[in-house]
């Protein structure tokens, strides 16, 4: 399966208040697809996502979901093409796992309508596939950190759109429980065709998950494309200020970026400043071996 929804946005401007975050920004977001959003703090990702999803209006330009203004598009109505799950979500005090997920069907339910058999089913399924069925009475406010992020993602994964978006979804999880909800939206896209666009802060998850990179900076888009063209060290460079190696992920064969600080460096960069290639030592090899845009 694949969906064929168009979300793009066209001369997009938005901000807080005096303060412009993005400005003129056209964007085309990959149906089918799974896209990172990637930059550095306070460039717009969250409020890029938070306008394309009809939270935060433009002050000049549209974003357009197959050809309609999303910003013109009643919330309900949307909501059953288009799910969010925002970086910090509230859940009401006291409610339950159960009742929280629960609550993303709520877009699917009718005036005087009956909760059903499919509701039921989309319920047990998203708790199910974040390992949160044995939290479904607990109450939220009992919850770690971690637990209520995955959670939360359940519920998003119940109101089953075609298109999520979702900020910093691996927010307060350990490593174990960052792969796993990456695996789960993977498989999301792969067995129902979802297209998911995702702000994450770890670049190399962003590259190793994400067919479709998208780096901000200054309030536009600096770069777009494949991990291979979008994460090199020029980029990385302009984008977050910072002297990096980009090798191949040998466990991916995608790029593995390579922090270089002030401390704790190994590597001989015997090269000119934003050259590609420098020497390991001892490792018999010359040059660390990376993907080229």
């Amino acid at each position: 399966m694949t969906t064929d929804h168009a979300l793009t946005t066209d001369k997009l401007t938005v901000g807080y208040g005096d303060r412009v975050v993005i400005e003129s920004l056209d964007l085309l977001v990959p149906p089918g697809r799974i896209t990172a959003i990637v930059g550095a703090n306070a460039c717009g990702k969250s409020t890029l996502l938070r306008s394309m999803s009809r939270l935060l209006a433009p002050r000049t330009g549209h974003v357009m979901l197959d050809g309609r203004q999303v910003h013109r598009t009643p919330a309900k109505e949307l909501a059953r093409t288009l799910g969010l799950l925002p970086q910090s979500p509230v859940a009401p005090e006291g409610i339950t796992v159960a009742d929280l997920v629960g609550r993303g069907r709520n877009p699917h339910q009718r005036l005087l309508s009956r909760w059903s058999r499919d509701d039921d089913r989309a319920v047990a399924a998203a708790l199910d596939a974040t390992h949160t069925a044995d939290l479904a009475d607990r109450s939220v406010d009992e919850l770690s950190g971690g637990q209520r992020q995955r959670v939360w993602i359940a519920m998003a994964l119940a109101q089953q759109t075609d298109l999520l978006l979702l900020d910093e979804p691996t927010t307060f999880l350990d490593v174990s429980h960052q792969v796993e909800v990456l695996d789960l939206l993977t498989d999301l896209n792969a067995t129902r065709g979802t297209t998911i666009v995702m702000v994450l802060h770890d670049l190399n998850m962003a590259a190793r998950y994400a067919g479709h990179l998208i780096a901000l900076a200054d309030g536009g888009l600096h770069a777009a494309g494949p991990p291979t063209e979008v994460l090199t060290e020029e980029c990385v460079r302009a984008v977050f200020g910072l002297d990096s190696l980009v090798i191949v992920d040998p466990v991916s064969g995608r790029p593995l970026m390579l922090p270089i600080g002030r401390h704790h460096v190994s590597v001989e960069r015997a090269r000119p400043h934003g050259e590609p290639g420098s020497a390991i030592p001892g490792t018999g090899r010359g040059t660390v071996p990376y993907p080229r845009s």
